[in-house]
Formats: structure tokens, sequence, C-alpha cells
């Protein structure tokens, strides 16, 4: 019986025993609370944020740089006896404000009560010194020092983009687990599409600390503190002083201008209008800022000249006249009459003009039969299938200038615009046939045919190239290396003979010496070549169209303009866009009369 009571004794002290071990082993290896816990009391871990890279234009001119800022953190197990009145009056808070900040900050993903976490965000120079005598009167609180955004001029802000915290839906998609919350990353233009080589990476360091919370240096001396690495830099292709003027020009309009040098493909300057003022989005008002910004009807967060889809208008013409001569339709001498009663108005005295003579006065009617040679070739008796066949290669041609699709700038949220294919009108007339007299509007530029403005400005500049085309972009070097990414060094070909190009060059040349373009386009000692568009926009007002590359011979800059509800092309776009190559090439305009033109607003 004894013997009995004995065993029984010993293995419950055996299993007494053996649960105190799965305890302690639990305690010690599988749950981390306790030893976060005597880590965090003895340990302080500071987070050394990088600086992230500057952004500077092509000669070197500062854009964007940085400027110190300070978050407050809290280790909240540290927070005892809490002055909230002295609190609130220090950093400048309402009690609701204090109580919703730490409601907050428990529901952070990243919180533990003995980890520091951010409670107050993006404290300016300012801030800063009026907090950091009284930082010591709030046990548990602490300063951690961080960069902003800052700039030297307020332009180029859709260009560069904005700086703000990482948001949740991009924590969650980040898979490479590089950002925590609190992070900043690039929200759009530049600073979004290059936030690799920006970013820069972070450091740590740890501090040892005794049981008041007094650091008393670093731990293991520092042994296993990570340095912060700063960001690149990046060098813009941007002429600050170009965007700058572009921007003046463009004040209180809608619509964009683009600049391209043609034989880089490098974007010198890129205006949408309206646009905002950068510094509106850095420090402690971003979100109050940017729900005013995004909520505006003008739509200044919108990138126009990326995203916005318009009709090219009769800046079309030349792509129709070029690839009419590529398929042998039509020769530069080729004429038709421009007849009254024709289903294609006109404009202008003329009548019968040739290639040249078409551009030049902008005739409906001419590139009316044009598309009609092409499309209708009669390679079928059949006219539906006809035009199935002519289509077809017309469409491959007009792709081949980079229509149609995004170009791959070096930005987010480029569009594509609309080239209409075979596919598109079986899917616009839902099986039904349809053959040239359903389609002919887009001979002209007008019809389903949709373009954004970068395309025309690599249009222009395709055709100064003799034609090829870089895909444009932004930056012109990366960090040490001076050089774009590979893929905006690589020349991409049309489909048409380059002879074909210097028809086109001379009739734009004509465009502006004697035709369309005459009034505000021609310069005194530049010949530029252009060509004049007006978008139907019924029922408002047309918009105002204008492509140009200066000078003929080695061109240096390639120009697009649309101006939103100013009617003729010759007028606001053709106005904008002849100062814009004045200021690249000259340094200002020679022409002062048709800058106040532009300035006064007053097209229609």
């Amino acid at each position: 019986m004894n013997e009995g009571r004995k065993e029984i004794i010993q293995i419950a002290c055996v299993l007494v025993g053996l649960i105190f071990l799965i305890k302690l082993f639990v305690i010690q290896v599988l749950d981390d609370r306790y030893d976060k816990l005597a880590y965090s009391n003895a340990i302080l871990r500071e987070v050394d944020y990088p600086v992230r890279g500057l952004i500077k234009d092509r000669n070197g001119k500062l854009i964007v740089y940085n400027t110190p800022e300070f978050d407050l953190q809290i280790i909240h197990k540290e927070v005892k006896n809490l002055d909230s009145a002295k609190f609130r009056e220090v950093f400048d808070l309402t009690p609701e404000q204090l109580r919703l900040k730490f409601k907050e900050l428990k529901a952070k993903r990243e919180y533990s009560p003995v980890k520091l976490t951010t409670f107050l965000t993006q404290l300016s120079t300012r801030d800063f010194a009026k907090i950091q005598d009284n930082i010591d009167l709030f046990q548990g609180f602490y300063i951690q020092a961080r960069t902003t955004r800052a700039y030297r001029a307020q332009a180029a802000a859709n260009a560069i983009g904005y700086v703000s915290e990482v948001s949740k839906r991009q924590l969650d998609k980040d898979e490479s687990g590089f950002y925590k919350q609190g992070d900043y990353i690039g929200q759009s233009g530049i600073e979004a599409y290059y936030e690799q080589y920006l970013r820069g990476q972070r450091g740590v360091r740890f501090k040892l600390r005794n049981v008041d919370g007094v650091e008393k240096g670093s731990f293991r001396n520092g042994a296993i503190d990570t340095l912060s690495v700063a960001g690149q830099d990046i060098t813009s292709t941007l002429d600050l002083d170009l965007q700058t003027y572009g921007e003046y020009l463009l004040k209180g309009k809608s619509g964009s201008i683009i600049a391209i040098e043609p034989s880089s493909g490098e974007i010198l300057a890129m205006v949408s209008g309206p646009s905002y003022d950068p510094t509106l989005l850095t420090g402690r008002n971003y979100s109050k800022n940017y729900v005013l910004i995004n909520s505006d009807t003008n739509k200044p967060l919108f990138n126009r000249p990326l995203m916005a889809a318009y009709r090219p208008g009769s800046i079309f013409k030349i792509a129709q006249a070029m690839t009419a001569l590529q398929e042998g339709v039509i020769t530069p001498e080729t004429r038709f009459k421009c007849d009254r009663g024709h289903p294609m108005n006109c404009h202008g005295p003329h009548s019968n003009e040739d290639l040249r003579g078409a551009i030049t006065n902008s005739c409906n009617p001419y590139f009316y039969n044009v598309l009609k040679r092409m499309v209708a070739k009669g390679t079928s008796n059949d006219p539906f299938t006809d035009a199935r066949v002519g289509l077809e290669e017309w469409t491959k041609h007009i792709r081949s200038f980079g229509l149609g699709k995004p170009l791959g700038v070096d930005l987010p949220n480029e569009k594509g615009g609309l080239v209409p294919s075979v596919s598109y009108y079986d899917r616009a007339y839902r099986g039904r046939p349809w053959k040239f007299s359903n389609i002919y509007s887009i001979a002209i530029g007008e019809g389903e045919n949709l373009v954004v403005p970068l395309q025309m400005a690599n249009f222009a500049a395709t055709i100064a190239n003799k034609g090829y085309y870089i895909v444009p972009h932004l930056v012109k070097g990366v960090g040490d290396s001076g050089k774009p990414l590979p893929q905006y060094l690589e020349k991409h070909y049309t489909t048409i003979d380059s002879a074909y190009f210097r028809i086109a060059a001379d009739a734009m040349e004509r465009v502006v010496t004697e035709g369309t373009g005459q009034f505000r386009a021609k310069l005194k000692d530049i010949v530029l070549c252009g060509k004049t568009g007006t978008v139907q926009n019924e029922p408002r007002p047309d918009h105002s169209v204008f492509i140009a590359f200066a000078p003929k011979d080695n061109p240096k800059i390639a120009v697009s303009v649309y101006v939103e509800y100013s009617g003729q092309g010759a007028r606001a776009a053709a106005a904008i866009a002849s100062l814009m190559v004045e200021k690249y090439l000259l340094g200002a305009t020679e022409r002062p009369q048709v800058e106040e033109y532009v300035l006064k607003g007053k097209f229609l």
C-alpha cells in the first residue's frame, strides 16, 4: 500500500516538473513577449532614417531637397503620471485629439506596449524648438529625427510627384517587407517611379538604458548597429527655367505643354494645368491639404500630359500623309479639289492643292480622299472586306508612331490613347458590317482617334528625327552613373521611309511661314516647323492644338500644346508653342506682344 502511494507521489512530482519545464520552454523559446519586455527595458532601438535622394534639373539646379522634421514616439508601458494638460499645451492638442491619438496608437498593426511606436508625426523644426525643453517631463516619449521633402521652386509638381506615409494597402502589397508603418514612399511622378533609387536604406542603433530609462551609451559598443544608406540623387531631364516659363504661360488655363529634345527623348518641360503647390503636400497639414486639392473640381492632381485623352484634330493629317505616301496611294504632287458640298467642310481660300499645300492649309477634303484611297483600295469587290484590308495596313503604320499604346515614359498612370482597328470597329458595330463611309472622320484626326499630349510631342520629335523616336523620359541620370535606365537609350523606328519625313517637314515649315500658323508661330531667326489643330468639342468651345519642332535642321526641341476650350489651334496653342521654342533656344521671347496675348487668355 505504501509502495503504491510512493509511486503516485513520484509520478506527481515528475508531472509537476514537466509542467514547469514546458512552461519555461514556452516563455524562453516560443513566446517572445517576456524577452521583448526585458529587452526593451534595457535597450532602446532607434531607427536611423535615410536621407532621400535629391532631384535636380538637367543643368544641376536643385528642384527637390530635404529638410529636417521630427516624430514623437512612445513606449506605452513607460508612460506614467502623464500631465495631460501640459502635454496638450506643448503639442497643441485638444483633449479630444489626445484621446483619439491614444486610440489610434493601439489600433496600429505594429503596436506593442513595450516597443517604440509613432505617436505624432511630421513635427517641424519650429515645433521641435518648442518641445525639446519639455520632452523630459513626459516619461515614455521620445523624439525621432527624420527628413521631409522641400522645394526650391513651385514648379513641375505633376512631373516630380509627392511623398507621403505608406498606406495600409501599400503595406499589404509590399511582398519584400521593406516598408513599415510610418515610412514614407513616393506616391506619384518621379518620386514614385524611381522610389527604389531615391528611398535609401534605413539603419538602426541600439542604446542601453537603466531602470529609470536614462540612456547609458551604445549597446555592445555599437557592434550590431547599422548605418543608414542615403538614397541616390537623380538628375532630371527638365530645364527648370523652361518648365517655370511654361507654367507661367498656362496659368489660369486647362491643358498641357510638353517639350522634348528629339535626339535623346529627354523631356525638357512637362506642364499640366491647372497644377498645385507641391509644398502643400508636406508637413503636418498634408492630409487636410490633400483633401482640398483632390476635391478641387479643376483636378490639379490629374496629370494631363499623360492621362488626358483628346482627339488629335488636324495635326493627325501629317501621319495620314506619310502613311499614304508609304502605301503608294499618293505622291507629293497628288491633288484633290476642295469642292463645296463635300462630306467634309473646309476653310480658307484654297483649291486643288498638292500634298504640301493641303498640309499648309489644313484641307479636310484632301485628307478625306487620302484615307479613302488607303482604306478603299479595291483589293476586293466587297466594300466591307476592302475596308478591313485597308484599315489593317493603316493601323500598322499609325501605331508605329507610338500611338494607340502607352509609350513607356518613366512616370506612373500613362494612358495609351486609341488607334481604331478592325477589331475595334467589329466590337463597335456589334458584328454588323462597316466600310469607309462609316469611319472617314478619322481622316482628319476626329472620330474615334484618341491621343494623349505626350504622344503628339513624341510624334513631333519623330518627324524631327526623320523616322525614329527614343521613348520620352524625365530622368537623365540615376546616382553616380549619369545615365538613364537602359530602355531610354533605344531608338524605335516607324514603318515610314525617312524621305517622306522630309516632305512632312517642308510642309510644316510652310504652315508657319504662309499657312494657318503664320500669325502667332512665325519666328524671326528660327525656322520653326509646325501644324495647327482645332479639336471639335461640342457643345463646348473647341480645343486649341499645335505641334512643332525647331530649328528645321538639327532640331533641338519638339513641342506639343493643348489648351482646352480655346478655339483654333492657330491662336492659343500656336502662340504658346512658339514662345516655348524662343525661350529654350534664345533664353527669352523677342515678341512681347504674343506673350501678352497668351497671358490675357482671350482666345475666342
